[in-house]
């Protein structure tokens, strides 16, 4: 699909840029419109499972939810404030109520687009592209790509211990201070299991001659095409054609920190 196959560094900055844009704004519009078409681009344009994508999605709609009620039940009152409900300590006005929806909103858009980068692009596309447009020293580069190939490694050893554990006939921790000298008992095992692989590691990068130097060949190469720079100018456009969208309508202001 296209989002996959575009330029992943250009893909980032598309998307840093455009959360930077949104960020100066702070009307509910803008991020609501840029919320429709980021989901839209990502499903219409990538393979992506909507289950994996909701669990991602779920945590920032938890954080959204609680900036908005919070923010509405417990606004900044102000002379002219449009009181629509009260009860007791808690009262909501039109513009808490604005206000909080703006927030939760901003909140949405800037982790659907997070989203849809993280879920169409691969780690180690991304690390190659760093390298190779943005000129990401290769040591700095490589030791980030073998510290994400350690971390499923780093997992199975710890299920292997923990099954190691309960052959041998070791109780299961239930207390906070038996959890704490269990994690005791695995701590020093996966360090050593992770220093001899990192040993390994290093001792592979020297014998097939890497030395970290910037001009040197990539295997595979990672290239820029008009489609990467179009979809940069099409998330760029498609923030400020939001913002103007709302401004049409009455509703843009800036952000002027806001909580």
């Amino acid at each position: 699909m296209l989002l996959h196959e575009m330029n992943p560094s250009i893909k980032a900055f598309a998307v840093v840029i455009s959360i930077l844009i949104l960020s100066v704004f702070f009307d509910p519009i803008t991020p609501l419109i840029i919320i429709l078409l980021t989901v839209t681009a990502t499903f219409l344009l990538a393979t992506v499972s909507f289950k994996k994508w909701l669990l991602l999605f779920a945590p920032f709609l938890f954080i959204a939810f609680i900036y908005v009620w919070s923010t509405m039940l417990f606004p900044r009152l102000q002379e002219g404030d449009n009181v629509i409900w009260e009860w007791g300590f808690l009262t909501m006005t039109a513009e808490g109520f604005r206000r909080g929806v703006s927030l939760g909103l901003r909140v949405l858009s800037f982790a659907t687009l997070s989203i849809m980068f993280t879920l169409t692009t691969k780690p180690t596309d991304f690390l190659l592209s760093l390298m190779q447009q943005c000129k990401l020293p290769p040591k700095l580069a490589y030791g980030i790509m073998a510290g994400y190939r350690f971390l499923p490694l780093i997992k199975e050893e710890f299920q292997t211990l923990q099954n190691a554990h309960r052959v041998r006939g070791v109780a299961k921790a239930r207390t906070i201070s038996e959890k704490v000298k269990q994690l005791k008992r695995y701590v020093i095992p996966l360090l050593a299991g992770a220093i001899r692989k990192a040993e390994r590691t290093a001792l592979a990068m020297e014998s097939k001659g890497f030395t970290g130097e910037k001009n040197r060949i990539f295997y595979r190469e990672i290239t820029v095409t008009k489609i990467d720079w179009l979809f940069f100018v099409l998330m760029i456009s498609a923030v400020l054609l939001s913002a103007f969208i709302s401004w049409k309508l009455g509703y843009l202001q800036f952000y002027n920190g806001e909580l």
